[in-house]
């Protein structure tokens, strides 16, 4: 029975099925059948693999290099007995734990969500009778009824089928529900395309049917997936991999100068418990004790900037991974387009139109295909063809909530808005025109149709609609533009059709016949010798915003693929009008589409080469989303992935960014993603990676600031041992600086607003660190700044007779307003603060104000005096301060404009050879 559970239920017919699982088609399987089975197979639950507890996630997020340095700077910090200090260093590693903690928390939940999408009741049948169980107690052999509304709890063959319709849309992508028949299929069929099977967590639609179960819980193709969300890599983002990597630098240039500190100090023949102390002082301000924060708090509001974009982000470090983004894939259906059918051409009387409008609102144009204003209902078969989409049609359109929506089948809610379009109300036609009968969508036979009472007249009409092939078939006339019947020419019509179908077009024929009989009922035998009208073609029409999404993400570098388990024509056709990859819409088949039926032999290898050319991939399986991710990171792409299924999650789950979708995505599909979009928009996407391109530059900023500081702390001790002097700075000094101006001048930095240039760009290459060799220079050139400024005016003091205690708060203030001056100038990396706008960022104002009003307390309060051993200066002293501050500001500025002069000389010089190459 073991090996039964893996064969290719697809490709063996019905009864043979039957047999392979020893159970009866009309009786089932006997209770002590039942109970063995359950026994042997176990429960039908996906099982939920338990990761590490609650209290060894959050000890997990102590393990990084900076932490490391924060609690070595709070040791520290508490040995020389400041206290105060040491718990505000301790707080702010507890706040960032804390945080990482809640948001991994909710990640764990993925697999559970998974697991709870085949909890269900199932209507089964044991010892021929029919009972309700729960969907648990399901066993392979089982022979289960299903209907209009039911969730399917198992993977079943189908066995008996009645208009069944199954939406597998969170399972295969497919935008439309799925027609099923009992009927054997081809081995190779891939699995979108498997019309006799049933997929557990998939919704029954339309019409009835009867299956036998052929696999349960891990065996089925949703726990298959559970397997694969299991096996993705939960990866590091750009951003905590380039701060790991800064702090363990920043660890080791820490401690090789403290050691050099100490040892020349005592090779100087200074006492080695004073050269301890000063190797302290050296290690407390070279430590950023307001990295983490500012990190942590940049993210935050980023977040909440983004919330404002209709973008839900659950995990902080999202927020930046967008901003490195160089790939998104994205679904089709719902992302890229607004999941409506809509009508987009009509062709009825040998005259083609074109509707304009979007979704099911019954609004928009109706024209020539010349684009020329028509009155669509002058031609008597278009008009016919709109009525009968209108009556041949059991489903309505609705508003709610400014919305449109349809309750029914989406490709009759479509006919419904294309009429109304034309300015046919459908409550009026459906007055006007009595339905007497009629005979539903049958998938044997491919076609609908209705009977109608023409209101006054006492004739009768018979409307059709389905499968082109099929309906022309039953006509022997054709109706023409002004109303007369005229021969059928079915070749016109199967052209017009084909070239409708290349455009990714779904095409439906109508048709029509005067009802001769006395009866209020038809048959198949009376629909024949009908009267062709006409042939509308719609699809899910791509998003007017993501065209200009699209473009800006090219623009801005980033690739966009659409990964779609969609027909490959239409995703095609979709494509093309997005303008994905550069497609030129007036070639429409430039742009090359590749199936998993196309990718099921290649190897890792040859799809990492595919997966860089080719920009469309249709019916694509949960397995090739996992495998298409995995190759584009094998280039070193940072990818984002968007899906709504079930069978997006193992993709969600290994992309660098996870989207989802927030009102029609899975639950399983929201677990596993970093960021939920509440408009299931992919321009909110493009908005998001400008919004996460913000942070990483207003993260950078505060680094390239606050390092000189802490770097110029490190010079100035280093100098002072070196040269046998007295510290021109205390540790508890250190502290001082480095907290009150991390958080008073660097954090306002957090909220600068994002750069004109910012989408102009291009990514971000994911192997260069956070600091170019460019930034280095500035750092180190501030720095040095520092160093003269501090040491030169502490000096200066001594000079002048001061105590050591005035002399130390002179170098102090000395860095604090350095640092001032010096923030003005990282508001951008490369343009200076007046192009940005004075007032663009309001709170550097008042961080600026809060920070000069604390450093007047920290050199006049007696109090403060005392703690941090500062005392009042006067105004000689301050000139020299300021003067300092200026001179910082002045150079800067001008390092900027000699490096802005050298990029465009070489812009210029490239343009100009590439120019002459041309000639």
């Amino acid at each position: 029975m073991e090996t039964l559970i893996e064969r290719l239920w697809h490709h063996t017919p019905a009864g043979d099925v039957v047999g392979l699982l020893a159970t009866d088609l009309q009786k089932g399987l006997d209770r002590f059948e039942v109970e063995a089975r359950q026994r042997h197979f176990g429960p039908n639950a996906i099982p939920v693999q338990s990761g590490p507890g609650a209290v060894a996630r959050f000890l997990l997020q102590f393990h990084q290099p900076l932490l490391y340095i924060l609690m070595a700077a709070a040791v520290i910090t508490a040995f020389l007995g400041e206290w105060v200090d040491a718990s505000v260093i301790f707080g702010v590693v507890l706040v960032n734990a804390t945080i990482g903690f809640l948001q991994e928390s909710k990640a764990a939940k993925a697999l559970e969500a998974l697991a709870r999408t085949t909890l269900t009741e199932a209507r089964v049948v044991r010892s021929g009778e029919t009972r309700n169980v729960p969907s648990t107690e399901l066993v392979p052999g089982d022979i289960l009824l299903l209907q209009s509304g039911d969730k399917v709890p198992a993977d079943l063959r189908v066995l008996r089928a009645r208009d069944l319709q199954i939406d597998e849309s969170a399972l295969t992508g497919e935008s439309v529900p799925v027609e099923k028949m009992a009927t054997e299929l081809q081995r190779e069929t891939a699995l979108a395309e498997r019309r006799n099977m049933l997929y557990a967590s998939t919704l029954a639609t339309y019409g009835q049917g009867r299956g036998v179960v052929v696999a349960i819980g891990a065996k089925t193709e949703v726990g298959r997936i559970s397997e694969l969300i299991s096996t993705a890599d939960v990866l590091e983002t750009p951003l905590t991999r380039k701060i790991a990597k800064f702090s363990r630098w920043l660890l080791v240039v820490i401690l090789v100068l403290a050691a050099v500190t100490f040892a020349v100090g005592v090779w100087r023949g200074q006492a080695k418990f004073e050269m301890f102390m000063a190797a302290v002082a050296l290690a407390v301000g070279a430590i950023p004790e307001g990295l983490p924060a500012a990190v942590t708090i940049t993210l935050a509001i980023g977040v909440s900037r983004m919330a404002r974009r209709r973008a839900i982000i659950r995990k902080l470090p999202a927020v930046e991974t967008l901003g490195s983004t160089t790939v998104i894939c994205s679904d089709k259906t719902g992302t890229l387009t607004v999941n409506q059918m809509t009508v987009r051409e009509i062709w009825a009387g040998e005259q083609a139109f074109k509707a304009s409008g979007t979704g099911y609102e019954p609004s928009g144009e109706i024209n020539t295909s010349n684009d020329e204003a028509s009155e669509v209902l002058s031609n008597v078969a278009a008009h016919q063809s709109l009525l009968a989409g209108l009556l041949c049609n059991d489903s309505q359109l609705v508003e709610a909530e400014s919305r449109w929506q349809v309750q029914g089948d989406p490709t009759e809610g479509a006919l419904i808005a294309v009429a109304g379009k034309a300015g046919l109300n459908a409550k009026q036609i459906s007055e006007q025109f009595t339905r007497l009968d009629s005979i539903p969508f049958e998938s044997q036979h491919q076609y609908m149709a209705s009977l109608h009472s023409m209101g006054s007249d006492p004739s009768k009409q018979i409307y059709v609609k389905g499968a082109v092939e099929v309906v022309i078939s039953k006509c022997a006339f054709a109706l023409g533009a002004s109303g007369e019947p005229q021969p059928l020419n079915a070749n016109a019509i199967t052209q017009q059709m084909a070239a409708m179908a290349a455009e990714g077009l779904r095409v439906l024929a109508f048709a029509s016949k005067q009802f001769a009989s006395n009866r209020n009922a038809i048959t198949h035998a009376d629909l024949g010798d009908l009267v062709f009208l006409g042939l509308m073609g719609m699809i899910d029409p791509p998003r007017t915003e993501a065209v200009a999404a699209i473009k800006a993400c090219q623009t801005a570098g980033v690739r966009v693929k659409m990964i779609t388990g969609d027909h490959a024509r239409t995703a095609q056709a979709i494509a093309q009008q997005l303008g994905l990859d550069g497609a030129d819409l007036s070639e429409p088949h430039t742009l090359v589409v590749k199936t998993s039926h196309d990718l099921a032999e290649t190897t890792d290898q040859q799809l990492i080469e595919i997966v860089e050319e080719v920009a469309v991939f249709a019916r694509a399986t949960p397995e090739l989303k996992l495998r298409l991710v995995r190759a584009l990171q094998a280039h070193g792409h940072i990818v984002a992935m968007t899906g709504d299924g079930v069978n997006d999650a193992p993709a969600l789950k290994q992309a660098d960014i996870g989207v989802a979708m927030g009102i029609g995505g899975t639950e399983v599909a929201k677990e596993a993603a970093d960021m939920v979009l509440t408009d299931e928009n992919f321009a909110s996407i493009e908005a998001a990676v400008e919004e996460g391109r913000s942070v990483f530059d207003n993260l950078t900023k505060f680094i390239v600031w606050t390092l000189p500081t802490n770097m110029g702390e490190g010079f100035v001790i280093l100098a002072a041992i070196l040269i046998g002097v007295t510290l021109p700075i205390l540790p508890v000094q250190i502290l001082w600086i480095n907290m009150t101006t991390a958080v008073l001048l660097g954090l306002m930095l957090a909220f600068e607003t994002k750069e004109p240039d910012i989408m102009r760009r291009p990514p971000r290459d994911p192997s260069v660190p956070i600091l170019t060799g460019e930034l280095i220079g500035r750092i180190l050139l501030v720095s040095l700044v520092m160093l003269v400024g501090a040491f030169g005016s502490f000096e200066w003091a001594l000079g002048r007779g001061y105590s050591d205690a005035v002399a130390r708060t002179v170098s102090v203030n000395v860095f604090v307003i350095v640092e001032l001056f010096y923030l003005f100038t990282c508001r951008s990396l490369t343009k200076s603060m007046f192009e940005l706008g004075l007032l663009t960022n309001r709170w550097i104002g008042v961080g600026v104000a809060v920070m000069v009003t604390l450093q007047l307390a920290f050199t006049y309060a007696p109090i403060l005096n005392r703690i941090f051993h500062s005392a009042p200066i006067g105004w000689d002293a301050w000139w020299r301060i300021l003067l300092t501050g200026l001179a910082t500001y002045a150079i800067v500025g001008f390092e900027k404009w000699v490096r802005r002069r050298r990029q465009s000389k070489g812009i210029e010089r490239a343009e100009a050879t590439t120019s002459k190459r041309a000639r």
